[in-house]
């Protein structure tokens, strides 16, 4: 099967029922900077947080770290260029929903990539100013 996100209803049933397993993703650039986006959605809403994203049913890891890579930042590196720094889990009170009675328990593996770029450059490539 090819991988595919839920969809709306079973990822709310997914986020009651357990554990999301989710990739984390430290970018650094060539002054050793951590890149940070800040959370608009729910759960962490209005916190800084590291890009990352869920890996969806039969996807490989590299195959999401490369897809999540691209989606939060414009830039398409490949998973051999990562390193693994580890297990990481959140827990929200909160859930993307917005719905009451749950929250958001994540696992997430952690994976560090280093981007040869000067910040102005990778302000640029990201859209943003």
């Amino acid at each position: 099967m090819s991988p595919s996100p839920l969809n709306h209803a079973d990822l709310s049933v997914a986020v009651r029922l357990g554990p999301i397993v989710s990739i984390d993703l430290i970018i650094r650039d060539d002054s050793d900077r951590v890149l940070l986006g800040f959370r608009t959605n729910e759960p962490a809403k209005g916190v800084y947080f590291v890009p990352g994203g869920r890996i969806w049913k039969d996807e490989r890891i590299s195959d999401a770290f490369e897809r999540i890579l691209k989606a939060e930042t414009n830039y398409a590196g490949t998973f051999d260029q990562a390193r693994f720094r580890g297990v990481h889990e959140h827990f929200y009170e909160t859930n993307r929903f917005g719905e009451p009675g749950y929250g958001s328990h994540y696992v997430a593996l952690i994976y560090e990539i280093r981007i040869g770029i000067n910040s102005q450059r990778w302000r640029r490539a990201v859209g943003r100013n």
